[in-house]
Order: structure tokens, then C-alpha cells, then sequence
């Protein structure tokens, strides 16, 4: 893969996570409390399912061509921005697997209006992290448009 069209796939994919992350984070996570409470495993669970396929293969994609950058560098990337990006990557992965991952699981069981709350308040970790890759890859993005890259 041309450095270009890495740099591109990555803009792509954090692009689109940062997208959906705002959706979730504005829209979707704050109207879990409004579930029916009788039905609401069932509602966690099909939540769950069902973003699994919108979400997972574009976290992907974003990880492996993050971790890609840091070994195949375009001149355009300086390493600190790519090590940068990386780790947003980290931090992304690491809250998702150790924090709102095991928040659904607790959700899964029935509605429970501060384990509600904790999702919503931590989930502000990748909407930051998120909103910080989609700024650091326009950067890098613009520096190839400019350098002809």
C-alpha cells in the first residue's frame, strides 16, 4: 500500500469512528434511558449485536493501518504525530474493552440508571480521543496536499 493511500484509509476510518462516536455519544447512549424497562435486556442485547458489525471491522481497519504508519511512514507524518495517533488508538481500545464493554455487560442485565450514567460520562474518553485522530489526520492530510504527497 502507497503511503498516500494508507494515510488516506486511516483518515477514512477514524473519520467515520469519529462520526458515529458523536452520534452515539449526543443521541444514542442518552436515549438508553428512555427503553422500555420491561424489555430492556432484550434492548441491550440487540444494541449490542447489532453495532458489533457498524463499529468493529472500521476499529479494524483504523488500528492496523495506525500501527501500519508507525512502521511505513510517509515523509508527511512526522513519527511523533504517528506515535500520537497510535496511541489515541490505545486509549480508544483500551477504554472500550476495560470500560464500556464491561458497562453493557452490567446494562445487559436490566436498566440501572448510574451504571446508565457511567456509560455515558466515560464514554466522553473516545469521543475525545476520537475527535483528536479525525483533527491529527486532517493535518496530516493537508501536509500531503501541500507537499504534493
Amino acid at each position: 500500500m502507497t503511503g498516500a493511500l494508507l494515510l488516506v484509509a486511516n483518515a477514512a476510518a477514524t473519520w467515520y469512528l469519529t462520526g458515529l462516536i458523536w452520534v452515539i455519544q449526543v443521541v444514542h447512549y442518552p436515549l438508553f434511558s428512555h427503553a422500555e424497562r420491561a424489555t430492556y435486556p432484550a434492548f441491550a442485547e440487540a444494541h449490542s449485536r447489532l453495532i458489533t458489525p457498524v463499529v468493529g471491522p472500521v476499529m479494524l481497519v483504523e488500528l492496523g493501518t495506525a500501527l501500519w504508519l508507525l512502521q511505513d511512514r510517509p515523509a508527511v507524518l512526522p513519527a511523533g504525530w504517528a506515535w500520537a495517533g497510535a496511541a489515541l488508538v490505545g486509549v480508544i481500545w483500551l477504554s472500550t474493552a476495560f470500560v464500556q464493554v464491561p458497562l453493557h455487560a452490567q446494562l445487559g442485565g436490566g436498566y440501572d440508571a448510574r451504571v446508565h450514567a457511567a456509560l455515558v460520562g466515560t464514554n466522553w474518553i473516545r469521543t475525545v480521543a476520537w475527535s483528536l485522530r479525525a483533527i491529527l489526520m486532517g493535518w496530516v492530510l493537508v501536509r500531503a496536499l501541500q507537499s504534493g504527497s
